[in-house]
């Protein structure tokens, strides 16, 4: 990938983030949702999404899976390629907030240096990590898609929690245990997070 930004000048945009917030009439944010595979994370940021929409918010998630299928289909799952989809994916999210809008990314997003990163783009009060906690005991007995069962098999390389590292968030904002808290639980949490540090109202 070339670095060579030399000849290029940022432009400012006439409409800015802070107009497009007042006319939806709601701060803009990013909900880092990371956790391992069937931890609950695609769940919830959808659950979470459904209560901002029915409150008239603009909201939107970004879905690991789906996200792999198009704007990162020409990357796997080595250390590298997990590097370069999370920055991608930072990228996009930061375009939504400077929309307006308030994004959900679901990513197991294994490597805190990475969240770290992403993190940094964004102003203060900005990026919300949220740490859905399962152990992987309960995530292996969920196994929604089959896919610990291929990974303990070892038809999958590089899989989160079996042959790949997780590191867990050191200080994320919020905290979901999804093996005790029911989804209706955990979604009062992040909205009552999101009304607190005055993103909606």
């Amino acid at each position: 990938m070339s670095k060579s930004v030399d000849n290029l000048v940022w432009h400012e945009a006439t409409i800015t983030k802070e107009d497009r917030q007042t006319k939806n009439n709601h701060k803009s944010c990013l909900l880092w949702f990371t956790g391992l595979s069937g931890s609950g994370k695609s769940t919830l940021a959808n659950a979470l999404d459904q209560v901002l929409y029915n409150n008239h918010l603009n909201s939107y998630v970004l879905d690991g899976d789906n996200i792999r299928q198009g704007l990162n289909q020409d990357l796997g799952f080595a250390d590298a390629d997990r590097v370069e989809n999370i920055r991608r994916i930072g990228e996009v999210s930061k375009l939504f907030v400077d929309a307006g809008t308030i994004v959900s990314t679901a990513f197991i997003s294994p490597f805190e240096n990475d969240r770290q990163r992403v993190r940094e783009r964004f102003a203060e009060n900005e990026f919300i990590e949220v740490y859905v906690k399962c152990d992987l005991e309960e995530c292996e007995k969920r196994d929604v898609k089959g896919l610990y069962k291929k990974a303990r098999a070892g038809e999958i390389p590089h899989f989160t929690g079996i042959s790949s590292p997780y590191e867990a968030p050191s200080h994320p904002e919020i905290v979901v245990d999804t093996a005790k808290e029911t989804i209706e639980q955990s979604v009062e949490k992040l909205v009552n997070y999101l009304k607190e540090k005055q993103i909606v109202r």
